[in-house]
């Protein structure tokens, strides 16, 4: 069964009455992980929408390019948007709802925050009061600071991204120690390790800006130590 059509029993669960927030604590096993992570980004993602005052037609295509959304589904997902944007409940239960759906420390909720990064970047501007709302989100989700810190600066542009902060490592740290790091960060980013935590197939694509990011960073410090 593919995300779309547990989006779509979620959906029918909304139509008897849960609310958006309680499909979230029906999602534990890993198929329905993956249903829910695409539900988590689809709904803070909408909630994040408004956090710089307007919803643009770029935020909401951006969910095209975090995933792969067929021709057949695209109503479903304009009406989890659309709920999640109107929904009364705050973006904060929302957050519970999802880090409890994942656990404390799971990697899965490091591709999600990517994710919404890159909604947030969809409109050429990362505006401050979607930095405010990325680091609640983070916060909730019991992310370190060095953390989000690490993935805002692989995802936000810059003239030119401390290569240290992008690959989350102190400047004093040895080379074996960095390489460590990257070597990680790569391995995490494969396909089939992204899947096994409960991104969903469709995707896996995110992972493609983050990889430049890494190897960039890597590069650039291996050519500081020649």
């Amino acid at each position: 069964m593919s995300i779309w059509s547990r989006i779509s029993d979620a959906l029918s669960a909304l139509a008897k009455g849960e609310t958006l927030s309680d499909v979230f604590s029906h999602l534990r096993t890993p198929p329905e992980r993956s249903a829910g992570f695409a539900i988590a980004v689809i709904a803070l993602g909408a909630k994040m929408a408004k956090a710089d005052g307007l919803v643009t037609r770029d935020e909401v295509s951006a969910f095209r390019e975090v995933f792969t959304i067929p021709q057949s589904e695209e109503k479903n997902a304009a009406r989890l948007f659309n709920l999640a944007r109107t929904d009364v409940a705050g973006f904060e239960l929302y957050a519970q709802r999802v880090a409890a759906m994942f656990g404390p420390d799971d990697p899965a909720l490091c591709d999600l925050m990517e994710g919404l990064f890159h909604i947030a970047l969809a409109d050429g501007e990362y505006h401050p009061g979607e930095n405010a709302y990325l680091e609640e989100v983070a916060r909730i989700f019991g992310m370190p600071d060095e953390r989000f810190a690490a993935l805002r600066s692989r995802m936000v542009p810059d003239e030119h991204p401390d290569p240290y902060r992008v690959l989350g490592v102190p400047r004093d740290a040895t080379m074996a120690e960095i390489r460590k790091v990257w070597r990680n960060e790569v391995r995490e980013s494969h396909p089939d390790r992204m899947i096994a935590r409960g991104v969903p197939e469709e995707a896996i694509k995110l992972a493609e800006k983050r990889l430049i990011a890494v190897n960039r960073a890597w590069e650039e410090i291996n050519a500081g130590q020649g």
